[in-house]
């Protein structure tokens, strides 16, 4: 194996060495032939580089064209449209922009023609500037030049200015062709804009071109971006002669949707059809095999694909190593990768991917250095890929030297990796996040949010408002997720006037109205004990979903409210709602408060058998409390026992605590081994043992667990309160001697010890008369 391994590294490296000596042949090559080239007239000249650009001999066009202007010779208007095309070709801006200069200092006024192509050029090579600057000089415009701007915007992504030409162009009184509907159909799916998309696909109904394939394609494409595949799928099915291309962006379409079944189902039409593949339709099906896992039905393809002559492609290449990887088989993954002839850098990404998503750190760290042999220059993306694969512990020091690695390569200018880094040391190291957070020289929404995150899971709440505060002092505007931030804050200390602050906050904004805000609301309501307001949202929402009744029967079995968690389960199946994994957890939880052992038996079958959920050690710790509290302790255990998996610490707790309330000590003793196996300085286990001696008069034992205690350097974990007073929370446990006000706060208490002390005197004075 480690040989075979060796073997492919030294493939590559092999290509590596070739690839670059080919690319000196060439240099040399055009070198050669723009030193040697000898034009005796200014007509040959023109002719000859002419010729060139007509045969795609584009690198020795240009190097005549440098030859030429080395002389006294004029470069006519035809041979500057087939240089500035050539450029277009290439997408070489460079070359583009030399000829474009040349032609601005030495040539005559261009004509409409010759316009249009330099703006062409500008646009496919994506200098929206330069192609705007000329687009704006333009003396006179014609409908070439509209579609050209229109195109260049479109197709690199900037699709508000494209609509807003298209509209300009439509009050000047120009009528779109088959090549502009296309063009703002893809504008329309890059600002999800529907309705302009509507009318768009109103228009091309009634115009002469609405049959043409290039328009509905591009309807089918716009449809699936905007997630609105029933209607893509409407426009497909009306195309009479589909080609290539309507097959495969339907295919795409649907796997990126997660329709991987359809997806699958369209493709295997296209192959009954007898249509042709390209790298494209392979690449969106791996796609759509790495979404449901389906391995075996992957492989299957993959062999099609090589039957097709696309096993040595770099797109099909790169879409399989992520399909490979995403389904387990990185063996695979790496087997595809050294079949690339050529990997470029998102093929090299997608194999640290796929390291990082199995979490083998050192295999990551290997194909980097591979990569970096092999002289390919990291982007952002390999960056964030190696971070990914730094997500457990073991692994942070690791996740340090990349850190370091970012600093020297100057990727600590990119957003997106500082908030990978801040993700990753959220996770284990407040400090550092935030010590990150505050060196970065530019955040985003992301960036509040993921700091924010990184609090809350430290218990930091007080620093979740303090940024929260920054954020909206700043001219960054908190969005749905920061507000979810501060409403899961809020919900940990059951600060509820903090959460209405919030929820105030949220309905200036409008964000009150998006469901997964709406859902925040409530579950901070409920877990504030807000019972009531919590209810009174959700009857308010008008598109609840399951999240929203899952939230609020979560709330009432926490607080007792048994009764009417199961009532409103029951309502909730009876309006059609499919209950997911946390909906039956908060249904057994109240099934355990009110000790409806059948009831919560007869819901934990159903879990299964008619919803297909499988239980997670979070409704098995639930069934073993709701056997527990009953006194129904041995079938517990053996509940225990059954389980699928390897019961977890709260499991075994959850046994212990009821052992403690119903004296069983045999049992108690058992469950605090499991617990103290699994985690050996938990201290509540500890605790609750102790409590069943005593309870018991074992005193020996109770003595003996303390000095254990003791030895292991376990505390009991002291209980905490918090009060906010001037907008700050301040956090107090029993004898606390570490508040920056203690000596005010010892005082006070010592008048209010003084006060309590007289009025109990005045009281006993008053009962002895």
């Amino acid at each position: 194996m480690v040989a075979a391994h060796r073997t492919q590294n030294a493939r590559v490296i092999k290509a590596s060495i070739s690839r670059h000596y080919e690319l000196q042949r060439r240099h040399f090559d055009y070198t050669h032939q723009v030193s040697s080239t000898k034009f005796r007239t200014q007509q040959f000249g023109n002719d000859e580089i002419s010729r060139l650009c007509k045969q795609g001999k584009y690198h020795e066009a240009f190097g005549a064209f440098e030859s030429i202007t080395k002389t006294n010779f004029k470069v006519n208007p035809g041979t500057y449209a087939r240089l500035i095309q050539a450029s277009s070709n290439l997408k070489s801006l460079e070359h583009g922009k030399r000829v474009h200069d040349h032609l601005v200092k030495y040539g005559d006024p261009p004509d409409t023609i010759l316009w249009n192509h330099i703006l062409n050029m500008y646009g496919k090579c994506g200098s929206l500037g330069n192609a705007r600057r000329v687009f704006d000089e333009m003396p006179v415009k014609n409908f070439v030049s509209w579609t050209a701007i229109i195109a260049g915007y479109s197709q690199h992504g900037d699709g508000k200015e494209a609509v807003r030409l298209y509209r300009r162009m439509r009050q000047e009184g120009l009528a779109p062709d088959k090549f502009l509907l296309a063009n703002i159909a893809r504008a329309c799916s890059i600002l999800q804009h529907v309705e302009l998309g509507r009318q768009i696909h109103g228009h091309v109904v009634k115009s002469e071109d609405g049959l043409e394939p290039l328009v509905q394609n591009a309807l089918v494409s716009m449809y699936t971006k905007c997630n609105l595949v029933e209607d893509a799928e409407i426009v497909f099915d009306r195309i009479g002669d589909k080609n290539m291309v309507s097959w495969t962006s339907m295919i795409a379409g649907l796997s990126q949707n997660n329709f991987v079944l359809k997806a699958l189902w369209v493709f295997k039409e296209m192959l009954t059809a007898d249509k042709s593949v390209n790298e494209l339709t392979f690449g969106s099906v791996f796609k759509a095999c790495s979404c449901f896992i389906l391995l075996e039905q992957g492989k299957q393809i993959h062999g099609l694909s090589m039957k097709h002559g696309f096993s040595r492609d770099v797109f099909v290449g790169c879409s399989l190593v992520d399909m490979y990887a995403k389904c387990g088989d990185l063996a695979s993954a790496r087997q595809s990768f050294y079949m690339i002839q050529d990997p470029d850098v998102a093929s090299w990404n997608a194999i640290i991917g796929g390291h990082a998503c199995s979490q083998y750190v050192d295999g990551a760290l290997h194909v980097f250095a591979l990569m970096q042999n092999y002289g390919t220059e990291p982007d952002p993306v390999t960056i964030l890929c190696l971070l990914n694969a730094c997500r457990s512990f073991p692994s942070l020091i690791v996740g340090q030297s990349i850190h370091s690695y970012i600093i020297k390569s100057g990727f600590d200018i990119n957003v997106a990796v500082c908030n990978a880094l801040l993700t990753m040391y959220g996770t284990y190291n407040l400090s550092d996040a935030l010590s990150v957070f505050h060196v970065m020289d530019k955040q985003d929404p992301v960036s509040w949010n993921a700091i924010m995150a990184a609090c809350i899971q430290h218990n930091e709440v007080d620093n979740v408002f303090r940024l929260f505060r920054l954020m909206h002092r700043s001219d960054m505007k908190p969005d749905s997720v920061t507000l979810i931030s501060c409403l899961s804050a809020a919900s940990k200390v059951a600060a509820l006037e903090l959460g209405i602050q919030v929820h105030d906050y949220a309905i200036k904004l409008g964000f009150d109205l998006e469901l997964s805000v709406a859902n925040g609301l409530i579950d901070m309501y409920a877990k504030c004990g807000a019972l009531e307001s919590a209810k009174n949202f959700f009857s308010w929402m008008s598109n609840p979903d399951v999240a929203s009744w899952s939230s609020l029967i979560v709330g009432y079995a926490q607080f007792g409210s048994a009764e009417k968690a199961l009532s409103l389960f029951d309502e909730m199946v009876r309006l059609g709602f499919k209950p997911n994994s946390v909906t039956f957890v908060g249904v057994l939880s109240a099934c355990s408060r009110v000790g409806l052992v059948d009831e919560g038996y007869n819901h934990y079958r159903t879990m299964t058998m008619n919803y297909g959920i499988t239980p997670t050690r979070s409704h098995c710790s639930c069934m073993v409390d709701l056997l527990g509290r009953v006194g129904r302790l041995s079938e517990a255990c053996d509940f225990i026992n059954q389980m699928l998996y390897e019961p977890d610490v709260v499991v075994w707790k959850s046994l212990l605590s009821a052992c403690r309330i119903h004296g069983d000590l045999a049992l108690g003793e058992k469950a605090a081994k499991k617990v103290l196996q699994l985690d050996p300085t938990n201290s509540s286990a500890f605790v609750l043992l102790s409590n069943i001696y005593a309870a018991s008069s074992h005193w020996d034992d109770v003595a003996k667990l303390r000095q254990i205690m003791r030895q292991r350097g376990v505390k009991k974990d002291p209980g905490k309160s918090w009060v906010k007073t001037n907008g700050k929370f301040h956090v107090f446990v029993s004898e606390d001697r570490t508040h920056l006000q203690m000596e005010d706060i010892y005082a006070v208490l010592g008048d209010l010890y003084i006060q309590m002390d007289d009025v109990h005197r005045t009281e006993s004075a008053i009962r002895d008369r």
